[in-house]
């Protein structure tokens, strides 16, 4: 049912929420799962600290992953998260669409934005949306 599962990450404590979730789904599935994150920096020493701190990431997920024989790879990309974000979720390739939220009320999302309100609105396919 679910062969290719796009895994949202913004590499903060909530990842750990639905990367729990996604590897239990792709081991029953026997899913390939693709990691995504965006880097939103706004000057060049805050981008260097951030993809560090991604590759760290991205790397630790992949390791567990690996070791559960799921099959696993990912991408990242600069810019807007939303925007980047709803670029990678309208590929064709998802059959599910995983991230976790941060739970913020409609007042954060009116002042920080909602990648998850976003895919909710704007994408046709299956999400696993988690509070982390």
């Amino acid at each position: 049912m679910y062969n290719n599962i796009l895994l949202l990450l913004d590499c903060s404590p909530v990842d750990r929420t639905i990367v729990a979730h996604v590897k239990e789904l792709a081991k029953i599935h026997h899913s390939r799962v693709h990691l995504f994150h965006v880097v939103h920096a706004h000057t060049l020493d805050q981008k260097r600290v951030m993809t560090k701190e991604m590759t760290e990431c991205i790397s630790e997920i992949l390791l567990l992953f690996n070791k559960e024989g799921i099959n696993a790879d990912y991408s990242s990309a600069e810019g807007e998260p939303a925007e980047e974000v709803l670029k990678k979720a309208r590929e064709k390739v998802w059959d599910l669409i995983a991230m976790a939220t941060h739970g913020h009320n409609f007042f954060g999302d009116f002042i920080y934005g909602s990648v998850s309100h976003i895919l909710k609105h704007k994408v046709k396919k299956p999400l696993l949306l988690l509070q982390g």
